[in-house]
């Protein structure tokens, strides 16, 4: 008996006569690996989504950016990346704590193609990786539990026009947000924001 789907999904597949190919693509496509192909895929990309929830089952999803390759398939079962300084409310971050369960959603928009992936993350302030990403605050390890791709027929082309000057680079200053500049963050923003000097 498959845990993939529970009532609610089964309720709708029956109602829209998908069971069978619900089934057909759990049995085909959903995997517990991550393989070469999708490994190569998603260490090409300079985005993804991210779905947590927190232990009351609130949900969250939050974008999470880098440079091409800063989520690393660390092997088969395991995938890294780095949390950069955000708005400090670290709401995803918080409810990874609580809850580890997450789910990541890989977009090309520009090859209209997608990935998800569901597994457990913990936070790790010491992670072997964390020193080859300039100005980390921590590394983010997810097991995975379930691999499979999304159908790409609803993805809107785009093409990058440039990436965001933000993200953390060896050998360069990463400029200030404006907001950390306005009156309302300023006074409340952490002593060693780099904002504050």
């Amino acid at each position: 008996m498959s845990d993939f789907y529970h009532e609610g999904n089964r309720s709708l597949q029956d109602r829209f006569d998908t069971r069978r190919l619900a089934d057909r693509i759990e049995e085909r496509l959903v995997v517990d690996r991550i393989g070469e192909a999708d490994k190569a895929y998603i260490e090409s990309l300079d985005m993804f989504f991210l779905a947590t929830a927190d232990d009351d089952g609130q949900p969250s999803c939050s974008y999470k950016g880098g440079e091409p390759g800063f989520v690393r398939v660390v092997d088969a079962v395991t995938i890294a990346f780095p949390n950069y300084d955000g708005n400090g409310m670290f709401l995803s971050m918080g409810n990874v704590v609580r809850n580890a369960r997450v789910g990541m959603l890989f977009i090309d928009f520009e090859r209209q193609r997608r990935l998800r992936i569901s597994g457990e993350a913990r936070i790790s302030a010491d992670d072997p990786l964390l020193g080859e990403y300039p100005e980390a605050q921590f590394i983010v390890r997810v097991t995975v539990t379930r691999v499979f791709p999304n159908c790409p027929r609803y993805i809107h082309r785009h093409a990058l026009v440039e990436r965001s000057s933000f993200v953390p680079k060896s050998g360069c200053s990463t400029p200030v947000p404006n907001w950390k500049k306005s009156d309302w963050a300023a006074d409340v923003l952490p002593e060693d924001d780099p904002a504050r000097r």
